[in-house]
């Protein structure tokens, strides 16, 4: 059995004893990133200015803090404006780099494991970083002297001494302060509208734009994902058509003429501003004299049937198309 010597003892007890207590910058870091949780998730607080408020600094400042806290507990390492700097620039950076990292996850680049990674990050350079003060001593360990700031800028804005006009121009700059925080956040919240258009496009099963189907045996069921993505600032109710044409190409003239066209399916999607929606989607082609399926989007304004052919193309909101080619079925067998 190995002794140990009362020091040591001492200092393992002393670290015990500290863990229990948390400084009050990981308690604020924490609270702040759980309200940032809150108000994305919170059906009242969700789209609000609230969001915006809490979600900002959950981007670029909060992730490199906790970094920051976690590589230098001590006092002395580092002083308050370089935490601060340096805490923004990390942000900047880790925030990407987690965006990248999961590009290549099954779980993509969506809302959920982004906030979800964050968190994650957060919470664990919290946890090391108050690991790492409690193995210092009291004097050496960082602390943010929140009550010391607050009086030395009462002390700098309203000394005793000050005259009757320095305070109040004091009260101007104090207010100045706060209509500029005011309007930035307004601004943020509220950004000017820009270019109204809709997203509308078309992947594989495997929910990339490749391994389309274009080649496959008459009336074999076959499968993609439909996408729609609305930048429209108003919800607005699609209406999506899936058509069979058989088209052919005059070199000559550089132009395509529809021959044959029919409808393969038609149907309604709701979006609201802002959002996605991406719906698998199965088709079956029994004709083998088609050649190109074309998807059709409309937004309000839908056509009559009696619009047909190249014309009712042109009337759709947007297009896209598929060249694809069907074997008979028999050739299956």
């Amino acid at each position: 059995m190995t002794s140990v010597s009362p020091d040591e003892e001492y200092a393992r007890a002393r670290v015990a004893v500290d863990l229990w207590s948390v400084p009050k910058d990981i308690i604020f870091i924490a609270l702040w990133t759980l309200a940032t949780v809150a108000a994305i998730y919170i059906p009242v607080l969700h789209g609000t200015f609230v969001q915006a408020i809490f979600g900002l600094p959950m981007v670029i400042f909060i992730p490199g803090y906790a970094l920051i806290a976690a590589l230098f507990p001590n006092n002395d390492d580092i002083d308050g404006i370089e935490r601060v700097a340096l805490s923004f620039g990390l942000s900047i950076a880790v925030t990407p780099l987690i965006g990248l990292g999961l590009n290549y996850t099954p779980w993509g680049i969506r809302l959920e494991p982004i906030l979800a990674s964050l968190i994650i990050f957060t919470f664990v350079m919290l946890i090391i970083a108050h690991w790492r003060r409690a193995l210092l001593p009291k004097d050496q360990r960082f602390v943010v002297p929140f009550k010391e700031m607050v009086i030395e800028v009462k002390t700098e804005l309203f000394p005793e001494e000050q005259s009757d006009l320095d305070r109040a121009l004091s009260v101007i700059l104090i207010l100045s302060i706060l209509a500029a925080i005011v309007t930035t956040v307004y601004v943020i919240v509220v950004p000017k509208e820009g270019e109204h258009f809709t997203e509308f496009y078309i992947l594989g099963t495997g929910g990339k734009a490749a391994d389309y189907p274009t080649s496959f045996f008459a009336g074999s069921e076959q499968s993609l994902i439909i996408g729609v993505g609305n930048h429209e600032y108003r919800e607005v109710p699609y209406t999506v058509e899936v058509l069979l044409t058989n088209q052919t190409f005059d070199e000559t003239t550089n132009t395509s003429q529809i021959n044959s066209m029919e409808r393969v399916d038609r149907f309604t999607i709701t979006v609201p501003h802002n959002e996605t929606i991406e719906r698998p989607y199965n088709f079956t082609v029994s004709r083998t004299d088609m050649n190109r399926l074309q998807f059709l989007l409309f937004n309000e304004t839908v056509p009559s049937d009696t619009v047909w052919d190249q014309d009712r193309i042109n009337a759709s909101y947007r297009d896209l198309h598929l060249w694809v080619t069907v074997r008979p079925a028999a050739a299956a067998r």
